[in-house]
């Protein structure tokens, strides 16, 4: 693995635990006096702009674009998808708690995410 890749995987994973944690705060604040729906969707979606910055400036080093920004939500997408598939996989195949189901899923979707992340944000770059 290059160095170049060794450094963005880490950056990477630095920038999600931000983001996770500029979500939180954000639903908590925004919790406050919206409902609890909407506190998450408008938390969410400003923590997502947030990581397609902080990704293309730090993870990957690359000008933000118009196009990037718009296929960026793909990342999200694919860990939702995979996350969900992981819960369920933990909980009804394993017949393991679901009380750290989400925690492990999440876990297994890094992965994959950097992937799609590295492809829409670096589109040149072989993943």
């Amino acid at each position: 693995m290059s160095r170049q890749l060794t450094r963005q995987i880490l950056t990477f994973a630095a920038v999600g635990a931000v983001n996770t944690a500029t979500y939180y705060c954000l639903y908590l604040l925004f919790l406050t006096w919206l409902p609890y729906l909407a506190a998450h969707v408008l938390a969410f979606l400003l923590s997502m702009i947030g990581s397609f910055f902080l990704n293309a400036r730090f993870t990957y080093r690359t000008r933000p674009t118009w196009r990037k920004f718009l296929l960026f939500p793909l990342t999200n997408v694919t860990n939702f998808l995979i996350t969900t598939a992981g819960v369920y996989v933990i909980v009804d195949m394993l017949h393991a708690g679901s009380r750290f189901a989400p925690l492990l899923a999440s876990a297994a979707a890094i992965p994959v995410t950097f992937v799609v992340s590295r492809r829409v944000m670096l589109p040149k770059a072989i993943a």
